[in-house]
């Protein structure tokens, strides 16, 4: 079995997110901590530890959408699936996140484009695939290549209401994408708003959980890498009590 790593790494210092989101790892080394190591048993000594050092530990202050994560319904509304309580991320079934997968590709489309069903099913005809209930679908835009650029967050195409709906009538419950929304770039959107003042636009692709709850995997990575079919996706979120997401090490596996 060959495993690709879907994640992004977690690191400071790469704009993977608006700037009043970003992330901030402290990191105390081996030496720094020595002096906590020494006060926690009472007549221990530098010469005693067999390396002479104390442990190295890490400090993140981040959101629960930093870096590749779960969203759960919860994020998106207080209700789904017509009028239900939303779940939050410990509450959504784990079944939901270790499932058989295929990943459509609209590299080609230009940023902001909000893919519409008719797309999805053009491109499942190009791949020859009929969609089953639970498949995880994984969509390859254009932000994967633009990772850890300033411009990621207003890079490739968006899922909106119609495409989100789509899918979820075929029985999908999570969805992926390399950019940083499943909805198209907000610096887009925005823009589109004020020139139509249209309000169904606002994050149409997650308000679609409200009639249909399911989950978004944001901000993956290597999906270039992966077949079109013939794959697993492992996604369980962290448990995060009450929680609208949970990170993940999301995870591809291939039979060699």
């Amino acid at each position: 079995m060959r495993i690709i790593d879907l994640s992004i790494t977690t690191e400071n210092d790469v704009p993977m997110d608006p700037p009043f989101q970003r992330l901030h790892i402290e990191y105390t080394s081996h030496a720094e901590s020595l002096p906590r190591v020494l006060e926690q048993f009472p007549g221990l000594r530098v010469e005693d530890l067999p390396d002479g050092t104390g442990w190295a530990v890490e400090t993140v202050t981040l959101s629960t959408h930093n870096g590749t994560h779960v969203d759960a319904p919860w994020h998106y509304s207080p209700i789904m699936d017509g009028g239900a309580p939303a779940w939050t991320i410990d509450e959504v079934p784990l079944e939901w996140f270790m499932q058989p997968a295929v990943k459509l590709d609209f590299r080609e489309l230009p940023d902001g484009h909000v893919v519409t069903a008719a797309d999805i099913q053009h491109e499942l005809d190009r791949i020859g695939h009929q969609l089953s209930p639970l498949e995880i679908v994984l969509m390859n835009t254009g932000a994967g290549a633009r990772q850890g650029r300033e411009d990621f967050i207003d890079s490739g195409c968006g899922f909106g209401r119609d495409a989100t709906l789509f899918l979820t009538s075929l029985g999908v419950r999570v969805v992926g994408t390399d950019g940083w929304s499943w909805d198209a770039p907000f610096s887009i959107t925005r823009q589109k708003f004020i020139e139509s003042g249209d309000p169904s636009i606002v994050w149409e692709g997650h308000k679609a959980g409200i009639d249909v709850g399911y989950c978004q995997i944001e901000k993956l990575s290597n999906l270039d890498q992966l077949p079109d079919t013939g794959f697993q996706v492992v996604c369980f979120p962290a448990k995060i009590k009450g929680a609208s997401a949970g990170w993940t090490r999301a995870v591809a596996l291939l039979d060699d």
